[in-house]
């Protein structure tokens, strides 16, 4: 299915609904996201650089972030913010690299304002086993004060993908690996058939959360920001 027919999120200002593509012209626009910056402008402290990032799974494309980031972050702190909201399972290894499996590491102690410039991407991979390999593209930057006290801003994401269940065509709430694994099916289950339904070598179904690395190695969630 295409990316505009299913893969929309909310603005976290005003709360309008649009595709991936589409928001990220809206942000640059919403009155909401302009009124929040004109109120941080006017209070005390540090100005800097605040860079704009569209982040999105690799392969699919499906989940996305819009973040705005603190020049003076550090990709350690980022690489945190991607673990909590998408990633962390079983404390695996991380990198950034300009190329992707073949480029060179970038040290994840380099400042988010030295490595993001406008119409750079990097990759981010997390677990060089089972990998969730997520793509981050800098948007613009802007010259002013953090909205909020993190140096991390959540400014949209993708709604959860209304999955059905593979049995009745209800809306899914459970993630069965041995479907997936053994029978290949879609594993989506809703409430009432996974808990009637068989589950011998994967244990109890997983609770679908709002991830790409969802189903992947231990990952059972929760997908929540950080802050």
């Amino acid at each position: 299915m295409a990316e505009t027919e299913r893969s929309r999120g909310a603005c976290a200002y005003c709360g309008r609904e649009l595709t991936r593509g589409g928001m990220t012209k809206h942000l640059r626009a919403c009155e909401a996201r302009l009124q929040a910056i004109t109120a941080a402008d006017a209070r005390a402290g540090a100005a800097g650089p605040q860079i704009h990032l569209q982040v999105r799974d690799a392969y699919k494309g499906d989940y996305w972030l819009n973040l705005e980031v603190d020049g003076s972050a550090s990709l350690k702190q980022l690489d945190g913010y991607l673990r909590a909201i998408w990633l962390e399972c079983c404390g695996h290894l991380s990198q950034f690299s300009p190329g992707g499996w073949g480029g060179s590491t970038i040290g994840m102690a380099r400042k988010v304002e030295q490595v993001f410039r406008p119409g750079v991407e990097l990759t981010h991979i997390y677990d060089f086993g089972t990998s969730s390999v997520t793509l981050l593209k800098t948007v613009e930057a802007r010259a002013g004060k953090r909205t909020g006290k993190h140096p991390i801003a959540l400014m949209a994401r993708n709604a959860a993908p209304a999955d059905s269940c593979q049995e009745c065509g209800e809306p899914a709430t459970r993630l069965c690996m041995e479907c997936i694994y053994e029978d290949d099916r879609p594993g989506t289950l809703c409430q009432a058939h996974a808990e009637a339904h068989p589950h011998d070598d994967y244990g109890e179904p997983l609770t679908l959360v709002n991830s790409p690395r969802m189903g992947l190695c231990g990952y059972e969630g929760p997908a929540d920001p950080p802050y």
